[in-house]
């Protein structure tokens, strides 16, 4: 369940269909464990009633059913304009090719035996998941001078659970791009205004278009410009006539190899920014360790901060940004000397601007880590204040990253609420009270009152 965990905290839903109580509630109890939310129904006349009136993720239906079968079922569902992009896995006691055939013509997306259920069902489960979250993300660009093609190719597609634009020619297609990104474009070959060819060496020829797959639409007889186009950068085509279940495969299976790539590389990102971490945190640990007053302080930002940013509405990808950036916050200090960072006394104004350089510091460490971009502006500008007078830019009001007024919040709090060598311990509602005071002129009124909230 990891790998589905990533696109959100919401349990996926899941409707099962069967007409066996037995097999219907092992099921729902195998699903239940899994970490899914179950709907169970024993006919698919109620489960078409169903899937209309709620929001699935997926439906796993038996095949053999009175009154209507898994195979209806699926193509009812297909063509459903409000339920065709729910992937449809079939449950059945036989695995005849004729039954998986006429299962995939149906629309689903996968065909698992029920001997085989329990040993497949989680692993099968998880990649239609996947796939269907990908691909109900995904933007094709169909561009055709045939409003017939426009319309088979747009019902299809999105019966697949793609997102579908169109365009006449590639005129109109260039006009498409400039205001949205498609992750495909489908191209037929000759068109008025700008055919497939001059299309394909426009998009090539750009930055900002030439990594998008091209696949080009044309007849059999054009094997040779389709020869040229693909060492030109297309990355395939497929012949004219052809059926709907042609396009779809192929759409599907360049952006499934790209999701699959997509996939690879975030865990390599995610591995490498882990090890990056786990390295860095040592760094502030052995920061924290020079001075018995400020232990345990990064730790203390980072649970106010996420505590902060969970209750202004943060996504989970923002809250783990917020946490990293947070406990990081002071990681610039490593740079400052012992004997300023250290000073019990009073600070000279040398010494103050010594300290006031440690985020950029911090900054300046964490930059050639790319994977690390999103949490550099908490760092660098926690220091900030809403009336201009921080450092280290002297950003004033809206111009300060909130990742860093949320920071600097919470910075503020256990900074006077901590013994220190250079004050007393504040107690809690003195403290409360010195957040409100400076609400507005120093600290975000915004980010104050959601601290407010969680502390109080």
């Amino acid at each position: 369940m990891n790998r589905l965990k990533q696109h959100g905290t919401q349990k996926p839903r899941i409707l099962v269909v069967d007409d066996s109580s037995m097999i219907r509630n092992a099921l729902k109890r195998e699903l239940v464990a899994l970490g899914f939310e179950v709907i169970a129904t024993d006919d698919g006349y109620q489960a078409l009633s169903v899937a209309t009136q709620q929001h699935f993720d997926l439906v796993i239906t038996d095949i053999e059913m009175p009154r209507m079968d898994g195979f209806e079922l699926c193509g009812q569902l297909k063509h459903n304009t409000a339920t065709q992009a729910i992937p449809v896995v079939m449950l059945s006691s036989h695995d005849s090719d004729e039954a998986i055939e006429r299962g995939f013509k149906a629309g689903a997306a996968a065909f698992i035996t029920k001997t085989n259920a329990r040993q497949e069902l989680r692993a099968r489960i998880e990649d239609v998941l996947n796939k269907a979250l990908f691909l109900r993300e995904r933007l094709v660009l169909v561009v055709d001078d045939s409003k017939l093609v426009l319309s088979i190719a747009r019902k299809g597609l999105a019966q697949a659970g793609f997102k579908v634009a169109t365009a006449e020619n590639g005129a109109r297609a260039i006009e498409f791009l400039k205001k949205s990104r498609p992750d495909l474009i489908l191209c037929d070959l000759h068109m008025p205004e700008m055919d497939g060819a001059q299309l394909c060496s426009v998009l090539r020829a750009s930055s900002e278009w030439s990594a998008i797959p091209f696949v080009l639409m044309s007849t059999a007889g054009e094997r040779g410009v389709i020869r040229r186009m693909l060492e030109r950068g297309a990355c395939g085509y497929i012949e004219k006539p052809f059926n709907v279940e042609q396009l779809v495969i192929m759409a599907e299976k360049l952006l499934s190899d790209h999701f699959q790539l997509l996939l690879k590389e975030k865990e390599r990102l995610d591995t490498e920014r882990t090890l990056m971490i786990a390295s860095i945190t040592s760094l502030v640990q052995a920061l924290e360790a020079r001075d018995v007053y400020t232990r345990g302080h990064s730790e203390m930002v980072a649970d106010l901060s996420v505590a902060m940013a969970t209750e202004m509405g943060f996504s989970d990808e923002e809250l783990q940004t917020m946490r990293m950036a947070a406990r990081l916050h002071d990681l610039g200090k490593i740079g400052v000397r012992d004997d300023v960072l250290l000073k019990p006394g009073r600070l000279t104004d040398a010494e103050f601007s010594l300290i006031q350089r440690h985020p950029v510091i911090g900054a300046e460490i964490l930059g050639p880590i790319p994977s690390l971009a999103s949490i550099i502006p908490g760092v660098l500008y926690h220091h900030e204040r809403m009336g201009g007078q921080g450092y280290p830019e002297g950003l004033k009001g809206g111009r300060i990253p909130l990742s860093a007024r949320i920071i600097a919040v919470a910075d503020t709090y256990d900074s006077i609420t901590s013994e220190r060598p250079y004050q007393a311990k504040t107690g809690k509602e003195k403290a409360l009270q010195i957040i409100e005071d400076v609400s507005g002129d120093q600290l975000c009124p915004d980010c104050v009152a959601a601290f407010m909230r969680c502390i109080t």
